[in-house]
């Protein structure tokens, strides 16, 4: 039995790792369409007429119906019923369905079209939503936006779908192995995506010196297409293990209500919760707008036409770059010999210098901002190992809340101080942006895995679910509040890179300071109760 055993997929460190990247590309093209509209905000205002606060409600409408339709919940029940590997390849078959959606919705042939004059008459009005404040739509918003919105809302369900799917496949490989690490390296990795995101996006839309929405959206449409193949190949890696350990799929293990009940009077799962909608409430919101943020508090000169800076291909060589930063950064958390891993450090670190600098002579707000993921790439697998070997987890979310409250409040008030000044504003947002990317790294590290120690294990799905559903709260309701803030504290503004965002930037602050109480509190809860949040996940 023990030769038997050792021999299953998931006893394989290579074929459980392979497991992890196929889920984590998946996630990673998930997180490319998810910001696709983020670094060109300017230009869908320009192109398509969309103020702050059409922009706003489109983005926040991706999880519209994961919030009011409780579709999340079902994604919970259909993955405890269902299983990981068949939730997998519906979550990217959906999430490939509104790709295309909102992919229609900003191209030319949507202009004038049928659909844009059904969407022009109607949908102003949504009886109880309208009455309760939470339509997704309003009376004078584009037709292109509400279209865009409800591909966005699909994909939504799909994305949001995957996210606990991937939660759920690394629990059943890595179990009693490296999870922190699988999970922190998983979102490492995804998050490569909003990098990806910031450079490309902008790199499409204006190719060719011809501005085209449209192009930036199919490009994360191709990226949806490779997602779904992705998981494919999991579901048939998933099938041989089952088929190796004898173990049934989850489905066999029926869901049922009382399951919900004895997650719900679970303290620690209630604290855990709201300390994840708070941090994402603060980052992924933020993230769909930092690039205009930087636009209107840095001064930017476009580099002269026909020089290196300003074509095409310097776009390319700053990718490469990146990539070479995240993955020297990523391999040194894995190497024994300390003059391989202080070497591939050096080589990480100096990437990044040159990234930084590239991205100054290019005076480009998007390729500043996609800094953002590149620090918390080599941190996270740190501090996933050390959550494994060494605990410290509710301890790690107080000092992310920390971090989160210095960097919002830099982007508010230390920023705007250095407008006019050329270097000084870039190398204030270089450094924030790269603490606020590594502040981030520390939920994924210490919060997911901390779950399956709240909850019984033939309930984890359903309990991701209902995380993933409050969290979804704060993502529908914040994208649209910062739209509507900053239409409102910037009265007759019309150029998109001149608005004052201090007002949406405090607001995001206060959600740290909320997350930093709810730390504390969670850590007094787990040391009186012996949840076992400071322990480590290996013994």
């Amino acid at each position: 039995m023990t030769e038997q055993i050792q021999k299953t997929l998931r006893d394989s460190a290579a074929m459980r790792w392979t497991a992890l990247l196929l889920l984590a590309l998946a996630m990673f093209c998930s997180y490319i369409f998810m910001d696709i509209l983020s670094p060109i905000k300017d230009l869908m205002q320009e192109t398509r007429g969309w103020d702050s606060t059409a922009f706003g409600t489109m983005q926040g409408s991706e999880v519209f119906l994961n919030v009011f339709v409780f579709f999340l919940i079902f994604a919970g029940i259909i993955l405890d019923k269902m299983g990981v590997r068949f939730t997998a390849v519906l979550s990217a078959a959906v999430m490939l369905v509104g790709a295309c959606v909102k992919w229609y919705a900003v191209t030319e042939s949507f202009i004038g079209s049928g659909l844009e004059t059904w969407f022009t008459n109607n949908l102003n009005y949504i009886p109880i939503f309208d009455e309760l404040g939470v339509s997704p739509f309003y009376e004078g918003m584009p037709a292109s936006a509400k279209f865009a919105a409800c591909g966005f809302m699909i994909f939504g369900c799909g994305c949001e779908m995957a996210g606990i799917t991937v939660s759920r496949g690394i629990v059943k490989w890595f179990k009693g192995r490296e999870m922190a690490l699988a999970m922190g390296s998983e979102m490492a990795l995804a998050r490569l995506g909003v990098a990806t995101c910031m450079i490309f996006s902008p790199f499409f839309a204006k190719l060719g010196g011809n501005v085209s929405v449209s192009r930036s959206v199919a490009f994360g449409v191709v990226l949806m297409c490779i997602a779904l193949m992705m998981t494919i190949v999991y579901f048939f890696m998933d099938k041989k293990l089952d088929s190796q350990t004898g173990e049934a799929e989850e489905k066999d293990d029926p869901f049922k209500i009382s399951d919900l009940g004895q997650i719900l009077t679970s303290s620690g799962f209630w604290l855990v919760a709201l300390l994840c909608v708070l941090y994402y409430s603060a980052i992924f919101p933020f993230q769909k707008y930092a690039v205009n943020m930087l636009q209107c508090n840095l001064t930017l000169t476009e580099p002269a036409e026909g020089t290196f800076w300003a074509g095409e291909s310097v776009t390319i060589i700053q990718y490469i770059i990146m990539l070479l930063v995240a993955a020297a950064g990523f391999a040194s958390n894995f190497q024994k010999k300390a003059n391989m891993k202080y070497g591939l450090l050096a080589v990480s670190i100096i990437a990044l210098v040159t990234y930084c600098y590239m991205g100054y002579m290019r005076q480009s707000a998007e390729s500043i901002f996609a800094v953002f993921p590149l620090l918390a790439v080599l941190i996270t697998p740190i501090l996933g190992s050390y959550v494994d070997h060494k605990g410290k987890a509710a301890s790690m979310l107080i000092l992310g809340s920390l971090l989160l409250i210095a960097c919002h409040l830099t982007f508010a008030f230390i920023l705007p101080m250095f407008k006019g000044n050329a270097v000084g504003g870039i190398i204030i947002a270089y450094a924030t942006i790269l603490v606020l990317g590594s502040s981030f790294s520390l939920v994924p590290a210490s919060l997911w895995p901390s779950v399956p120690k709240l909850v019984d294990a033939k309930v984890i799905g359903s309990a991701y679910a209902l995380i993933f559903w409050i969290q979804n709260i704060g993502l529908w309701l914040f994208p649209l509040l910062i739209g509507k803030v900053l239409d409102d504290t910037n009265p007759g503004v019309t150029d998109p890179t001149k608005f004052d965002y201090t007002a949406p930037l405090v607001m995001l602050a206060c959600l740290g300071v909320a997350a930093l109480i709810l730390g504390f509190v969670l850590k007094a809860v787990d040391k009186k109760k012996g949840i076992g949040l400071e322990e480590p996940n290996i013994k």
